[in-house]
């Protein structure tokens, strides 16, 4: 990532996790916005030498406004509220497992294989059409929830994906 890149991208982060209390809609379409825009400069730029991981880079600002409508949706359980809630909270915390401010886009694979993870926790008890029904990304949201689960170990390794699962 080149210096001016990086600047913009840390300048998202900070601004993206200022504010404390619930998202708003506007904030959510923001950062939403600026992550697209970021991994869209990111995989121009490295094209296929991002691998497996550029392929799904592009499903995480999709997950992340499905999390935050799921959580603004009344059919959704408070508990699976709860649960959905911390994954917006890992998104917009800049420092995690594989942390977006120090390597940029591509930090946001813990973030939408966390996201996946809780989804399929939450299809035991809702209506798989409730997440069909927020999803704005391409295909079948449960394919997607699929095919990061089934990726993750190879995305961010088995000892990471271990500790999602506690």
């Amino acid at each position: 990532m080149d210096p001016k890149s990086e600047g913009e991208f840390e300048e998202t982060m900070r601004e993206s996790t200022e504010s404390s209390g619930p998202v708003s809609k506007e904030k959510a379409d923001r950062f939403y916005d600026r992550m697209r825009e970021n991994i869209r400069k990111y995989l121009d730029k490295k094209g296929t030498a991002a691998g497996t991981a550029g392929e799904f880079l592009l499903l995480a600002p999709d997950v992340f406004v499905l999390l935050w409508r799921l959580v603004n949706d009344a059919r959704v359980s408070s508990k699976n509220k709860m649960m959905l809630g911390s994954g917006i909270a890992y998104y917009l915390f800049p420092l995690d497992i594989i942390p977006e401010a120090i390597l940029g886009p591509m930090g946001y694979i813990d973030d939408l294989v966390f996201a996946a993870y809780l989804l399929k926790r939450m299809l035991s008890d809702t209506d798989p059409e409730i997440l069909r029904q927020h999803w704005s990304g391409r295909g079948d949201i449960l394919d997607s929830i699929r095919k990061v689960l089934e990726s993750a170990d190879s995305l961010i390794g088995t000892d990471i994906f271990a500790k999602f699962k506690k």
